[in-house]
């Protein structure tokens, strides 16, 4: 049987997927828009900083009083707190600390370590100093009106630093894509759940739903259902109704008997297909009352590489996140693959630029797959790597 190669696949689900890059915008609180896209530029509605401030704890003076070289009486101190200082008398210091605004009259600070204050409170400048020195004027970090945040920032703990300063409190950020995540198969059991005979844990919904949301995406609902088609297609109804804009499943596409899946699906339009690769041969897509459906295999180290594969990239782009790392390795060992087939083996990154694989190319190696740091893409016309060739590897 003809397999489709993996990049034919990867089109299919960028094209179904496509309309997704259309986000609309919802307004966040700052303390709840970390990791969020910005839906557009930001602009700061006040100057940076606000006011002259200190930036070093020392002297507030007049520079040209400095010119003579003679002790200037301590006329007071101006802490960095609220409120407005009195002006510099001409001729006399001022005590300020970091941060603390300027006196009027004032026009440079002398860091204390360059001064020598007296018992009479007079202090004494070691050297002039020009107008200017260590203050921070109004607006010279950003003048109000001006771009504090440009449009499609991921935004970082900086960036929110930067909008509390500016005392913005809310932000228009580009809307989550909403996942539903349905993992199908009559022998799964909630994890924890006491395992009968026939019965696994269900792995491949915790996986999904965790790689969904680390990309950026919100999780609507997350469900488990057994091999029945009337109560699959209530999952896919309460996906809808939960606002889903995509549907994820896994299981219930193979070629065998009681693959739920394929057999909703398939009569609605849906792709069932084999792909050239291994883990993760069986694919299909298709759609559910206009909200596209992306179906991997049961098995959970196929699900997960199939996410990996197919859907990540766009969350991806979305999300303001750039994509998978992918480097150069040398093989430590041998490797063997099969004709024709794409395959994605487990290993670990090595200090030297080597890479050992870990476990083997069977789908339900879950250990493996947890121990690993990397993926090795072994390409479909490789059957023999030696020792030493060298591996593209993506890190996880």
């Amino acid at each position: 049987m003809a397999r489709t190669p993996v990049a034919e696949h990867e089109g299919r689900v960028r094209a179904l997927l496509a309309p997704l890059r259309t986000r609309d915008a919802e307004t966040v609180p700052v303390a709840a828009a970390l990791g969020r896209v910005l839906a557009g530029a930001v602009l700061s509605p006040i100057d940076l900083p606000p006011f002259r401030n200190s930036q070093m704890d020392g002297f507030a003076v007049l520079a040209s009083d400095l010119a003579a070289g003679l002790p200037l009486p301590i006329a007071g101190e101006v802490a960095a707190a609220a409120g407005t200082p009195d002006p510099l008398v001409p001729g006399t210091a001022v005590r300020i600390m970091t941060g603390a605004p300027i006196p009027a009259g004032a026009d440079a600070v002398v860091p204390v370590e360059d001064t020598v204050v007296s018992v009479d409170a007079m202090v004494t400048i070691a050297s002039d100093w020009a107008a200017g020195a260590y203050v921070r004027d109004v607006g010279s970090d950003l003048k109000a009106g001006a771009q504090l945040l440009p449009g499609g920032v991921r935004l970082a703990s900086r960036h929110l630093a930067a909008l509390a300063a500016a005392g913005i409190t809310g932000v228009a950020v580009s809307s989550r894509v909403r996942i539903a995540v349905i993992s199908t198969g009559s022998e799964l059991v909630a994890p924890g759940e006491a395992l009968g005979p026939g019965q696994i844990a269900d792995s491949n919904g915790t996986a999904l739903v965790a790689a969904a949301r680390d990309v950026g995406a919100e999780i609507v609902l997350e469900g488990r259902v057994v091999d029945d088609h009337e109560a699959f297609e209530a999952l896919l109804v309460a996906a809808i109704a939960a606002d889903a804009e995509l549907v994820l499943t896994s299981g219930g596409i193979s070629q065998g008997e009681y693959e739920v899946v394929r057999e909703t699906l398939e009569p609605r339009g849906a792709l069932v297909d084999v792909l050239a690769m291994q883990p993760g041969g069986p694919q299909a897509i298709g759609s559910f009352d206009g909200i596209p459906v992306v179906c991997f295999p049961g098995n959970p180290v196929s699900s997960q590489l199939s996410f990996l594969l197919f859907v990540e990239p766009l969350l991806r782009e979305i999300a303001g996140l750039p994509d998978r790392i992918r480097v150069t390795r040398v093989l430590d060992a041998p490797v063997t693959s099969v004709a024709g087939k794409r395959q994605f083996l487990r290993g670990r990154a090595l200090p030297d630029g080597r890479v050992e694989t870990l476990g083997g190319p069977s789908s339900h190696l879950v250990a493996a797959l947890a121990a690993a740091d990397v993926l090795l893409d072994i390409p479909e016309d490789a059957t023999e790597l030696a020792a030493g060739a060298t591996v593209e590897t993506w890190e996880l």
